[in-house]
């Protein structure tokens, strides 16, 4: 599996997202109102817009992404090595400009890997783009493009082989190919309450790197190679 695909020309990403305001209440009332309109069928009767809000980092509309972490593979004296870097803050224009700087300066044939990435990272990443006028980067336009020519991969769509079973987890892949992941990790849903009401970004980032290691180990289990150990992993 993915025989021909060249590890070197592979950028492994993942990001993190959070509502755009702490609490609902916070939110301008014109996009309450459009919170309550886009999320009316997805909560429980007994459930507010309000006590929903938590969950609106979910949607490029309503949420803001705080972390872009990415892994570049390389060879040292002929041992494949994994390069990490992160890119957050509070200014998600900022982020989004610096990772963009470094998609420019790849070529364009730089193949973009990520976990679920084309139902959300991909997507997400082209949306805050627009939304903060930024220009989108050629390795991440897909409009025009027939679907051989779009450089994605998503190792959740590899692992469907053409089926159409819900979400599979990075976790659960991680545990059935034997790819140890630490276990001090805070859940995706705990990223609102980590980045609103704890005001910890490093720890967020510490998770979102974590994710992109295992996405890059996933990767080489699909191509049927070992995995790397801590020693050829470098945090950048």
């Amino acid at each position: 599996m993915l025989e021909n695909t060249e590890l070197q020309n592979i950028l492994v990403l993942d990001i993190e997202t959070v509502p755009q305001y702490p609490s609902f209440g916070e939110v301008p009332e014109l996009f309450q109102e459009l919170w309550d309109q886009k999320t009316m069928k997805l909560r429980s009767a007994d459930q507010s817009a309000a006590e929903y809000y938590q969950r609106a980092g979910i949607w490029a509309e309503f949420g803001k992404i705080v972390c872009i972490s990415v892994g570049i593979f390389t060879k040292h004296e002929g041992r494949l090595q994994l390069r990490v870097k992160s890119f957050a803050g509070h200014d998600e224009c900022t982020l989004l400009g610096d990772f963009i700087a470094l998609l420019d300066k790849q070529p364009a044939s730089l193949t973009l890997c990520a976990h679920n990435g084309k139902e959300f990272d991909f997507p997400y990443l082209c949306r805050r783009t627009l939304i903060n006028q930024l220009c989108i980067p050629s390795q991440l336009l897909i409009h025009g493009k027939k679907p051989w020519e779009v450089n994605h991969l998503d190792t959740m769509d590899l692992w469907k082989f053409g089926d159409y079973k819900n979400f599979t987890s990075l976790n659960l892949l991680a545990a059935i190919f034997n790819i140890p992941t630490p276990k001090d990790d805070i859940d995706g849903s705990d990223v609102h309450r980590v980045y609103w009401e704890e005001k910890n970004l490093e720890r967020i980032i510490t998770y979102c790197q974590k994710d992109v290691v295992t996405t890059a180990q996933l990767l080489l289990r699909f191509k049927g190679m070992g995995l790397l150990g801590e020693e050829q992993i470098t945090i950048v």
